[in-house]
């Protein structure tokens, strides 16, 4: 059974779609962090589904790096939320409004 290259960017336009609104809407900075992570995989997915429909393997490439810098994006941004969580006691986004401790 075959899938259409346009059932792939049709998923991966809902997904974005998802995390955008959970980037915009949230607070809970894990939350926002989260969305942020779905939103890399539906642009994943949309490389993947052109990369087949073409014939080509450059987007399956492409989503190995992007992977790469999301676990590096990852690392940094749980780190920054430890940080925070320690210094304020909270990871409500509103109140990371300053970089001043």
């Amino acid at each position: 059974m075959v899938v259409e290259v346009s059932r792939y960017l049709i998923v991966g336009a809902i997904l974005f779609g998802l995390g955008a609104i959970g980037v915009v809407v949230r607070r809970n900075a894990i939350v926002i962090f989260m969305c942020i992570e779905l939103m890399l995989n539906a642009v994943n997915l949309s490389l993947v589904g052109i990369s087949r429909g073409v014939g080509d393997i450059g987007g399956q490439v492409l989503v190995f790096f992007v992977m790469a810098v999301a676990a590096a994006e990852a690392a940094v941004g749980l780190a920054i939320i430890v940080v925070l969580y320690r210094v304020r006691g909270s990871i409500n986004a509103d109140e990371a409004d300053t970089m001043k401790w």
